[in-house]
């Protein structure tokens, strides 16, 4: 039914597949898409955002009801630009769009009464207040100090409290006589220091990226460890910062942002904004207006910066690209380098993907030459790559998972007065405690999975759902005295090592360890004084960090992913193994990385140590193309939770039934590689097509059949697109 007044058509934070229509209130100013607006919805308040805006509804005039109101009035949370970028993620990863596009708002705008934060300013005398200060202080002493500090120039309000020694109460009246005005600060001007000499691959790769302009380009920097990609990354945002344009770089890891917050500040003399998701709420929506209203340049976060609100971007960066953590595995399921590739493209600026070891997706582009790729295969400093050398368990007496060959290592290293990094995927004293009577092991009662072993904390954890328990004393069912771990974990390997190098500094690192803010900044300055010491932990390792003075990585085991059900398995310990082996060497001492395995022999780990990364990258792409996988086949996966097997293979099945696909471009239902976990059971769908439009269309098509199904709404279901767990 037509009706005149202005219709809103509101996007919800709710998992529903539709927008849903609110007049506008009489007599207020007509709000545009991206407005935050406050909505009845059924007995609730939600806090909600126009998509559009129109004068039709389908819902008759009598039934609309209108907003309830608009806490920033007729001032947009999102642009135009960034409403479009979260459109498309909505009909590409097949999400509600509710979520979609309040996921994009910070959680602090997710409340009608939460606002911008005030600008930031800086106080400064009045003409009035120059007058009081001649005055002398009089009676009241601590308004003159403020007003003597302002003296010899501006300050911002803490500066000034500080200073003057006064509080918050005794400020404001100063400013209420009219003694101070505000002054609005600016973002700053970059100093632009000069940076080290670039090596011929270096200025070959920015040569190649600025010839292709400011405009629209994917450019894959692919460049083994220590190469000097952040150097190129320093000299391109040197560019932009001079245009008086925005960067955004993203991370894959809260971890990495302190090191690069340190090389961006030396160079260009500017405090980069931070935005990641364990930041207070309200220092989230700090960054976000600084991206809103354009008071700051430089931006550094995890995936969820991807969706700041910039208001003059030049480029974006995806630091070590290849990471699995820019793919969110729950809610909404974006993948954040691919949505980078499409913000830039939509934004016509540059975006670089940074990494040592791209994924096959990223080669198989690059060759299609949708991606303009640049090699650096030299490091910057000269040094030589690490000596790989592959320690053979088979045999061998292994203490605390360490061989004969390893220790010696490690001493003779020790006692060249170097730094030593032991390098292990697994939390806790052991994945398993274990009855030597009866056979009892700790099981997770929520997840098909063992519960490790926290010897320091005397508990048993589940590392999928997070479940704990008490380590018990004696066997729960023989009550045999008999209970021994089985396996190694990063916290035994710490324990062992400090008995037999009791002289020796020692650095644990994994999220048991390292967890309150600072905590790995820490350990990383410690490690970077160059004193000989140890280094043992998890992927956190991994993941970019700058040792100079180690000069051996031991690997203590890499058995499990050569044997793996999943495809990207032998992808990712390849990437792993690179980027950890990258921490060894990495000046002018040679670096030396031993990987122990029971499998020397293997194909691909002889191909990984003879003929280097892109070469076994190479192989795996052969396969995959043989066996149609991506990134020669696009899929997605209907995901179904529930606590009974028969109501999730039912719905499956009727999903199945009802997929238009053509024969062999849909397979299940089967379990999850882990059948059950926190409780619920999952079962699921691969769905596949060599053609990603074609993909689309059919999950278009099929997706309002499946939410129609009655056996859907006895199971909880998601759609994964481009899915990286199965």
């Amino acid at each position: 039914m037509a009706t005149q007044s202005l219709i809103y058509r509101v996007a919800v934070p709710l998992p529903l597949w539709q927008l849903f229509d609110y007049q506008a209130l009489p007599d207020t100013p007509p709000l545009v898409p991206g407005c935050r607006v406050q909505v009845r919805f059924g007995a609730r308040r939600l806090m909600g955002l126009v998509a559009e805006v129109t004068t039709h509804s389908a819902v008759p005039e009598a039934r609309l009801q209108p907003i309830l109101g608009a806490p920033d009035g007729p001032q947009p949370m999102l642009s135009v630009e960034l409403l479009d970028l979260l459109r498309w993620c909505a009909a590409y990863y097949k999400h509600p769009p509710g979520e979609v596009l309040c996921h994009a708002l910070p959680p602090a705008l997710r409340r009608a009464d939460q606002h911008l934060p005030e600008p930031p300013f800086q106080y400064r005398l009045s003409p009035s207040g120059q007058e009081r200060l001649a005055q002398g202080p009089g009676r009241a002493p601590a308004q003159y100090r403020l007003l003597e500090a302002l003296g010899e120039g501006a300050l911002s309000p803490a500066a000034l409290r500080q200073q003057a020694t006064a509080s918050a109460a005794q400020l404001r009246t100063v400013e209420q006589q009219g003694w101070l005005r505000r002054e609005a600060l600016g973002a700053g001007k970059p100093v632009g220091l000069a940076g080290p000499s670039l090596t011929a691959e270096q200025q070959a790769a920015l040569t190649a990226m600025n010839a292709s302009g400011p405009g629209f380009a994917c450019h894959l920097l692919d460049g083994i460890t220590g190469s000097g990609k952040t150097e190129v990354y320093l000299r391109l945002v040197e560019q932009v910062l001079q245009r008086g344009q925005q960067v955004l770089i993203l991370v894959p890891e809260i971890g990495l942002t302190p090191q690069l917050l340190r090389r961006f500040q030396q160079r260009f003399g500017l405090e980069p904004v931070v935005s990641h998701s364990a930041m207070a709420s309200r220092a989230r929506l700090t960054a976000w207006a600084a991206a809103l209203r354009g008071e700051a340049q430089l931006f550094i976060g995890t995936r969820s910066a991807l969706f700041l609100p910039l208001q003059n971007p030049g480029l974006l960066i995806v630091d070590e690209a290849h990471d699995a953590s820019f793919k969110q595995q729950d809610g909404f399921r974006y993948g954040a380098a691919d949505v980078a590739v499409k913000r830039a493209q939509a934004l016509q600026v540059p975006v670089v993907l940074g990494t040592a070891t791209p994924t096959l997706e990223m080669l198989h582009n690059a060759d299609q030459k949708r991606y303009a790729h640049h090699r650096l295969r030299q490091r910057a400093t000269g040094a030589p790559e690490p000596a790989w050398r592959v320690v053979d368990l088979r045999q061998q007496r292994l203490e605390a998972g360490l061989s004969p060959p390893a220790l010696t290592a490690i001493a003779d290293t020790l006692a060249r007065d170097e730094q030593v990094l032991v390098f292990l995927n697994r939390r806790g004293y052991a994945p398993v405690l274990l009855c030597h009577e009866c056979g009892w092991h700790g099981e997770c009662h929520h997840c098909d999975a063992n519960m490790t072993w926290h010897r320091q904390s005397g508990r048993l954890q589940c590392h999928h759902c997070g479940a704990q328990a008490q380590a018990p004393r004696f066997c729960p069912v023989c009550r045999a005295d008999a209970l021994s771990s089985a396996g190694e974990g990063t916290e035994q390997l710490e324990q062992f090592l400090q008995q037999r190098f009791p002289d020796t500094p020692l650095h644990r690192v994994d999220r048991d360890r390292v967890r309150r803010k600072g905590e790995l900044e820490a350990v990383v300055d410690a490690v970077r004084t160059g004193d000989p010491c140890m280094l043992v932990g998890t992927q956190m390792l991994a993941k970019g960090h700058h040792f100079p003075k180690v000069t051996l990585v031991v690997v203590v085991s890499l058995d499990q992913a050569l044997y793996s059900a999943d495809y990207r398995a032998l992808e990712r310990l390849g990437q792993l193994l690179v980027q950890v082996a990258g921490r060894a060497g990495r000046e002018r001492r040679p670096g030396t990385v031993l990987m122990q395995t029971h499998h020397p022999e293997h194909a691909a780990l002889q191909c990984l140590l003879k003929e280097g990364f892109e070469a076994f990258a190479r192989g795996l792409l052969e396969e995959r193309q043989l066996a149609q996988l991506p990134p020669y086949a696009y899929q997605a996966v209907l995901r179904a939770e529930g606590q009974q097997r028969a109501d999730l293979q039912r719905f499956l099945d009727e999903a199945l039934a009802c997929w238009p696909g053509p024969a062999g471009s849909g397979f299940g239902p089967f379990p999850a590689m882990m059948e059950r976990r926190g409780g619920l059971l999952r079962w699921q769908l691969l769905l596949q097509s060599e053609q990603r439009a074609a993909l689309q269309a059919w999950l278009d098509r099929w997706l309002t059949q499946v939410q129609a199904l009655a056996s859907s709404r006895k199971v909880r279901w998601d759609l994964d697109l481009d899915p990286q767990e199965f």
